[in-house]
């Protein structure tokens, strides 16, 4: 199946640099078993190979196994000097192992790799309970949002894509804040599926094209800004807030529940849906909530708190396993836990429980896609396959052995494919088509 436009266009956008050409010599990895999936007390086998490297340069190296990204279970040293060397894993409880790979290379630079496993990962769960009153308190945060009207501005602009209207939209949000986005559909049509997508970390403008091209597939699409900010303004803008006041935006307030910088995010991503929702040209059946990194996580917290979702894809989610240290994993970024820097370490901890995306997790009830890598540090797989495992719904899991947070060397191809077919599917109205080959899924 061929990538649909909003393929091409938002996920291949996603976490957008350029790409450092590598270095030879390089190293790299096979695995004698691909999938990167193993039972307790099997062993995964990776062979590690010099490449491109005629004069011999590189002749040793060493590596360090980590469980949960974290706890160092092993290391040793590699020989190249009669060919690929080997390295051995193996965990006699559920959980992932990631191998940091390095040699050194005429003592100018060091050549880095990694490898990634998980033994039975779905049997991996929450490293913390969801605190007693989390349903509470989104309720009655929702109940403060309700208060307000969402007084919806819409102002119409050139969509530079035929056959597609566009407008920039602001709705208002909890507290005097805004909510900043575009909106587009088809020119043609009186009922649509309608979709919401929502954004990785960082502070930027929208591209056009994020909105445009999924709505030149047939869909009704709302794309908000992660922050109070204008979607368009002037990079120097954005690059003037990401360098001073977001600098550190996700630690605002994140040792009170009230202050968190992410009770606006979701709160606005909640109104976002409500307003998708109660629009006349929604075909009342299809609502689909999509994003990679912190954009998945802001998913995942969407179709839990809003009851009109009715499908989820996400790519790399951020945001899942904020207490993981508690179960000698590393969280999943931001690392909530680890920026207390004067506070109480006991109320960061605490309050990050509440904006869990494991927690989130537990509490979504339709159909599911996620797209996870086993190299991710950013989203380390723990953590990933913890909040699947949480899913109510039916769900999908790709898996991507080779694949780390950004999409080197098209190593997300397969979570794009597979969305594809969910997307193709849910635009006409057809259940998600969940698969369970060369996945997770039930």
């Amino acid at each position: 199946m061929s990538l649909p436009s909003f393929l091409k266009g938002i996920l291949l956008a996603l976490f957008c640099a350029p790409l450092l050409a590598i270095a030879d010599p390089a190293l790299t990895v096979s695995a004698e078993n691909p999938s990167g999936i193993a039972a307790p007390g099997q062993k995964i086998v990776w062979h590690v190979a010099v490449t491109d490297d005629p004069q011999h340069t590189v002749q040793s190296g060493t590596y360090v196994l980590k469980k949960g990204n974290a706890q160092v279970i092993g290391q040793g040293t590699l020989n190249f000097e009669a060919g690929p060397a080997t390295i051995a894993a193996t965990l006699n409880e559920p959980g992932t192992v990631l191998a940091e790979i390095s040699a050194p290379m005429d003592g100018k630079k060091t050549l880095q790799t990694l490898a990634g496993a998980a033994f039975t990962p779905d049997q991996l769960m929450p490293s913390s309970p969801a605190p007693n009153d989390f349903d509470a308190f989104w309720a009655s945060k929702i109940a403060e949002l309700n208060a307000m009207p969402e007084h919806p501005v819409l102002e119409r602009k050139e969509s530079g894509k035929a056959g597609v209207d566009y407008w920039k939209i602001t709705l208002d949000n909890i507290r005097g804040t805004h909510i900043y986005g575009q909106l587009a559909r088809p020119a043609t049509g009186d009922k649509l599926p309608a979709m919401l997508v929502v954004q990785w970390a960082g502070v930027y403008a929208l591209k056009k094209e994020f909105a445009t091209n999924p709505a030149h597939d047939g869909w009704l699409v709302l794309n908000i800004n992660a922050h109070d900010l204008p979607i368009d303004n002037a990079q120097e803008f954005y690059d003037a807030l990401g360098q001073n006041e977001l600098k550190a935006y996700t630690s605002i307030g994140n040792d009170d529940r009230e202050q968190s910088y992410f009770l606006r995010m979701f709160l606005a991503c909640y109104r976002a849906a409500e307003y998708l929702s109660n629009r006349p040209d929604w075909d009342g059946r299809t609502l689909v909530v999509t994003g990679a990194s912190q954009g998945g996580w802001q998913a995942l917290a969407t179709a839990a708190l809003h009851p009109k979702i009715t499908a989820v894809l996400i790519l790399v989610p951020a945001g899942c396993d904020h207490t993981g240290a508690l179960a000698g994993r590393n969280p999943g970024w931001p690392g909530w836990a680890r920026h207390a820097e004067g506070k109480d370490p006991a109320k960061v901890l605490e309050t990050a429980r509440y904006f869990d995306g494991v927690n989130f997790a537990a509490r979504v009830r339709c159909p599911t896609l996620v797209g996870m890598g086993l190299l991710d540090s950013t989203s380390p797989p723990s953590g990933v396959f913890s909040a699947f495992n949480q899913l109510r719904g039916a769900k999908e899991l790709v898996v991507m052995p080779d694949a780390d947070h950004r999409p080197f060397n098209n190593s997300h191809s397969p979570y794009y494919q597979r969305t594809a077919a969910w997307l193709s599917a849910l635009s006409k109205g057809q259940p998600a088509p969940v698969e369970k080959t060369g996945t997770l899924g039930q």
